[in-house]
């Protein structure tokens, strides 16, 4: 290598460092640190690995890359901009500004070149994880001998923090058990977390941890040595049976007056640590924003071999079509995040005679069916996959050596499943979901917000949905969780009364391109409705329909989700011969209802009729505004309790007997009702 290289390596990496420290000081936000010790690290990644085309950022085999130390989003705003994406220096200049496209953690949907929402620490490494999973499953799913048309990298900068969560333990332990190899993280080892030094809180061994959970790990001595960091990631693509992780000894702050400091990791340096941190570098210290004249080229041509390594894998991708030309349509329908022709053809349709059935059961069958025709569909359970009765057919899993089975055993890893989910959803080619009970979506939440936030598209099953638990008791009765989601903007809910409507949330689960779908469903069993008698399940799709309508003018409109659908419709029936007439309505998502023009909802929830009752076992919180101020609600303010299902239903006040006394009290004007007061009390 000549001193002209050198000495332009060396001149690119101090740019975007400065780049990136001009942008916090100017928002007078950010965190500077990360990219002024990690900088070196990055250009090697970007400009001696990384295969991308900034031309089309959505490449489908193109290297994966996540800043999992999302604070340090300045560094990977300057890499995309002078990397070539379509960031210009005015949006470098708006870093953290409203409406920006430089926003304060990497948002995926606002920013070209960012493959995955990141920030909370530990999410975007447990994302890298999903990654790798749907990488390594479609190169089974679709390299053939002589024609390989997916095998790329996923690479990850990751921090003390991110080590330190949680999910990042849970995720690095499934990375290691599946061997993914093509898995490549770059750890920012700086001692330094924001209220001081690490050996405040974290000084196990961090790589004897790492190799314990089956990767191969490395140490870098000092993260400005171009070489060993380039000689390091080459010995991790080598490794290809475990995931690799590369602990380079950084400064943070490097070259600034406070490196190697707390002081900055989350603020900005400050007018005069600013001229003096240019000074350092050899820059004007009285100018910002500055890119040397022979930077740009020189960072210009990775994204040139990208674009020419694109040209080849589209020729190769098309000598592969015209041979295996279902694989290929397979291939680019997936990539597009839509479904086959026939995608609904299997989807099965229950009846009354078939029996009672749990919605969980009901939905282990539509998954089944969906599977057969949409083969990338691609998720499992968190150790849960016969009580969420999802798919376990066939002799193995998704497994090392077993790459193309499309049923992962995600073990008992909630947190690590949720941002897996969101990592494969990114990636592309696949349509991911995963299983829990709806108690533990709670471990889940982070993950399932940032899917929403990207306005990813993945399906999260939660079974075993109420009190209806029953013995487990209320460690395991899920009392908040269905209100707590529906509060997360961007998603949609869905608790299906029966067999049928759970088909048909499966059927709008996947007909949502940029919006994550919940799945609440039950473990006891529940009749299926008829639908010759009642209101067709597809009114699912709208999120509210008038399921069961009275004989004339409704005095009172009964309002339920879920197994308490049932229920509502057994009181219609007794108020009925008490000479009261009830419209029943089936209420599975409040998002999609919201979704629908007035005329609807006045259809489905006249005004005239202001005396409601919903009956749902969970929080009444947010079930006003459907009730209004002459309604109530029969649901949970409590924990529940320990003990035979059908008991601690009764107990809690979910009987016909009580739906009718409560539905005659709001009748009267006293929509508190004696009775409901006293089941609860």
């Amino acid at each position: 290598m000549t001193t002209q290289s050198v000495n332009l390596d060396q001149l690119s990496i101090n740019t975007i460092r400065l780049l990136s420290v001009d942008a916090v000081q100017k928002a007078n936000s950010g965190h500077p640190g990360l990219p002024l010790g990690a900088a070196p690290m990055a250009y090697v990644l970007w400009s001696r690995f990384l295969r991308f085309n900034p031309q089309d950022p959505h490449w489908p085999d193109r290297d994966r890359f996540v800043l999992s130390a999302g604070h340090g989003s300045a560094l990977l705003y300057s890499l995309l901009h002078l990397y070539g994406y379509d960031l210009s220096l005015d949006d470098i200049k708006g870093f953290r500004q409203i409406h920006s496209r430089t926003p304060g953690h990497p948002e995926s949907n606002l920013t070209p070149g960012v493959e995955v929402t990141t920030g909370p620490l530990g999410q975007g490494f447990a994302n890298g994880v999903g990654m790798a999973m749907a990488e390594a499953f479609l190169a089974a799913a679709y390299n053939r001998e002589g024609h390989t048309v997916m095998d790329h990298y996923t690479y990850s900068i990751v921090s003390d923090g991110d080590l330190m969560e949680g999910i990042a333990s849970e995720a690095a332990s499934l990375a290691g058990h599946l061997k993914l190899g093509k898995l490549i993280y770059l750890y920012d080892d700086n001692l330094i977390s924001l209220d001081g030094p690490t050996n405040l809180a974290f000084t196990e061994d961090r790589m004897a941890r790492f190799d314990a959970y089956g990767w191969h790990t490395q140490h870098v001595a000092d993260g400005n040595d171009l070489d060993a960091i380039e000689a390091a990631i080459r010995a991790a693509q080598a490794e290809t049976d475990r995931p690799s992780i590369i602990a380079v000894r950084t400064v943070i702050g490097f070259g600034s007056p406070m490196e190697g400091t707390s002081k900055v990791h989350g603020s900005p340096l400050g007018d005069e640590n600013l001229r003096k941190t240019k000074a350092f570098y050899g820059f004007d210290p009285d100018q910002s924003f500055v890119i040397p004249d022979e930077v740009k080229p020189h960072l210009l041509e990775a994204g040139k071999r990208g674009a020419e390594l694109q040209a080849d894998w589209q020729k190769r991708f098309e000598a592969y079509r015209n041979q295996f030309s279902d694989q290929a349509e397979l291939f680019d329908v997936s990539f597009a995040g839509k479904f086959p022709d026939d995608w609904e053809t299997d989807l099965p349709k229950f009846a009354p005679a078939d029996g009672p059935l749990a919605t969980r059961q009901a939905s282990g069958k539509a998954l089944e069916a969906l599977k057969k025709r949409v083969p990338y569909l691609f998720g499992g359970s968190a150790d849960l996959a016969s009580s969420n009765e999802m798919p376990t057919k066939g002799d193995i899993s998704f497994q090392p050596g077993h790459y193309g089975n499309s049923n992962i055993w995600f073990g008992v890893r909630e947190h690590a499943m949720g941002a897996a989910l969101n990592g494969m959803a990114q990636h592309g080619g696949v349509h991911p979901y995963g299983g829990t009970f709806l108690n533990f979506s709670d471990y889940m939440r982070g993950a399932i917000r940032l899917t929403a936030l990207a306005e990813s598209s993945a399906t999260f099953v939660f079974t075993h949905d109420s009190i209806g638990l029953g013995e487990d008791g209320p460690t395991h009765q899920p009392v908040e969780q269905v209100v707590s989601l529906r509060t997360i903007p961007n998603i949609i809910v869905l608790r299906p009364a029966d067999a049928n409507e759970t088909v048909e949330a499966w059927r709008v689960a996947l007909q949502q391109p940029k919006t994550p779908v919940v799945l609440i469903l039950s473990r006891q069993k529940l009749p299926v409705l008829d639908q010759e008698k009642y209101g067709s399940a597809r009114g699912l799709e709208k999120g509210a329909y008038i399921l069961s309508e009275a004989d004339g003018t409704p005095e009172l409109i009964l309002i339920a989700t879920g197994s308490e659908v049932s229920l509502v419709l057994e009181a219609q029936e007794e108020l009925k011969k008490q000479g009261i007439q009830a419209r029943v309505v089936s209420m599975p998502s409040w998002e999609l209802f919201e979704k629908q023009d007035q005329a609807y909802h006045h259809e489905v929830l006249p005004p005239s009729i202001r005396k409601r009752l919903a009956v749902e076992m969970g929080s009444p919180i947010g079930w006003h505004k459907y009730v209004t101020d002459e309604g109530t609600t029969i649901s949970m303010n409590r924990f529940g309790l320990s003990g035979p299902a059908e008991e601690v239903m009764a107990y809690f006040g979910f009987t016909v007997e009580n739906v009718v006394n409560t539905a005659k009290s709001v009748l009267d004007g006293n929509p508190d009702g004696i009775e409901k007061k006293e089941v609860l009390s």
